[in-house]
């Protein structure tokens, strides 16, 4: 083929399909959620600057014409201090043994620490699957800023003995070169069929995606020592009866669990002003993603030291 000439349609049958898993890596907060919502172009994950905001693997399917990129999106690894981390961390490396390529997600702003050190030690026993390191945030820093920690990056697989397969600079909030990501990941996929049907954006079920949407807005603007012992389960996701066709409505209930008694206070607010806005923040993005009116019911409980118990664990989806 010369340049400047379209493909033939020989050639461009000749192009294989390509399909598989890329699961994106990184200490809590490296921005794996929002460059998963980025390369998807909408919300399948919960995003917070609040760390360990992702508790499930969520899939993001990236549909192309010639490939199909599922992303596996796995909490943040980590030095687990109770069982739900230890849980967290099990997720983590049972996601990696699957996966066809690992995306480690470092952030631009912030030097290589020991967490970033403690992942890559990781990745450099798992010897077969390609790793790409994605330098994220680089709207954050200057271009001298970037090239120290693109060098960095470079040397720290040399010391462990990893091999990247590329190392990327991304922006996933002003997309800047989120679509070279997905092209370099693309050939590191195997070649076969596409995995999940056309328009399908995720897989993870939608009673799931409600309660991290309930959750997101939970963690918005509440104190550091509460993010961990937040979480929600959707009791019931039922149609209104006797609602007319050209109007339905959905009754969701939800319970929100924390831990102790003491904090139910800050969850609700002064007079349940605080779960009040919870529920008009997450009732907007909930409409959104299932296309229809909602009606949303909060309940606030106490799940005693849940992060510790495995039978609440389990209760609660752990």
């Amino acid at each position: 083929m010369t340049a400047g000439t379209s493909p033939s349609p020989t050639e461009q049958r000749e192009t294989p399909h390509r399909s598989g898993f890329a699961c994106f890596v990184g200490r809590p907060n490296a921005g794996k959620s929002t460059l998963t919502n980025a390369l998807v172009g909408t919300k399948v994950a919960i995003t917070s600057n609040r760390p360990q905001t992702t508790r499930h693997s969520v899939r993001g399917i990236v549909h192309r014409p010639e490939a199909q990129l599922v992303l596996v999106d796995t909490p943040g690894l980590h030095k687990p201090r109770t069982l739900l981390g230890e849980r967290l961390n099990d997720v983590v490396r049972t996601t990696w043994a699957e996966v066809d390529v690992i995306g480690f997600c470092l952030p631009a702003d912030q030097k290589l620490g020991p967490g970033d050190r403690y992942i890559a030690t990781e990745l450099a026993g798992i010897k077969k699957t390609p790793k790409v390191a994605i330098v994220t945030k680089t709207d954050l820093v200057e271009s001298k800023q970037l090239a120290e920690q693109l060098i960095a990056i470079d040397r720290l697989g040399t010391e462990l003995g990893i091999e990247w397969a590329e190392i990327v600079p991304v922006s996933a909030v002003g997309d800047k070169q989120v679509g070279l990501l997905a092209d370099l990941l693309v050939p590191l996929l195997p070649e076969g069929p596409a995995l999940y049907p056309e328009g399908d954006l995720t897989d993870e079920p939608e009673q799931v995606m409600v309660a991290e949407l309930i959750r997101e807005a939970a963690l918005e603007g509440v104190r550091d020592e509460l993010p961990h012992s937040i979480a929600v389960v959707v009791e019931e996701m039922l149609p209104r009866e006797d609602r007319p066709a050209d109007r339905p409505l959905l009754d969701i209930h939800a319970n929100l669990y924390i831990e102790r008694p003491s904090q139910k206070g800050i969850i609700i607010g002064p007079k349940g002003r605080r779960l009040k806005e919870v529920g008009t923040k997450s009732r907007k993005h909930i409409e959104a993603l299932l296309g229809t009116p909602v009606f949303l019911d909060l309940h606030v409980k106490v799940a005693k030291d849940w992060q510790r118990d495995p039978k609440q664990l389990r209760k609660l989806g752990f």
